[in-house]
């Protein structure tokens, strides 16, 4: 399977992405080749949805991603012994090296 992909912003905090493209080139792929606009494209013109009811779910995803983002941010971190907790689903506990290789976690599905 081959996926051809483009990057809208550059590659980093140091790479703006602005200096070996232009803006007019980023929008301009961005508005014909974005596969979130061509699926709400083809479901507009398929009477599948709406564009009211594609807005609603854009507000409503919006408003899930920023209190998942409020929550990420404002809940505290676990404690140090807690880290490999629940890494995989349905496995027995084994230990899982951290950053110190001496130090050993017990992971818990």
């Amino acid at each position: 399977m081959e996926l051809q992909t483009y990057r809208y912003h550059g590659h980093s905090m140091s790479d703006p992405g602005v200096s070996y493209r232009t803006r007019e080139e980023i929008q301009e792929v961005r508005s014909k080749s974005d596969p979130i606009m061509l699926l709400k494209d083809r479901m507009v013109n398929s009477n599948l949805a709406s564009v009211e009811e594609l807005k609603e779910i854009d507000v409503e995803v919006r408003k899930e991603i920023e209190d998942a983002a409020q929550f990420a941010t404002a809940d505290p971190e676990p404690p140090l012994e807690e880290l490999g907790y629940h890494i995989y689903s349905s496995d027995p506990p084994f230990e899982v090296r951290g950053a110190n290789q001496w130090i050993k976690f017990k992971s818990i599905s």
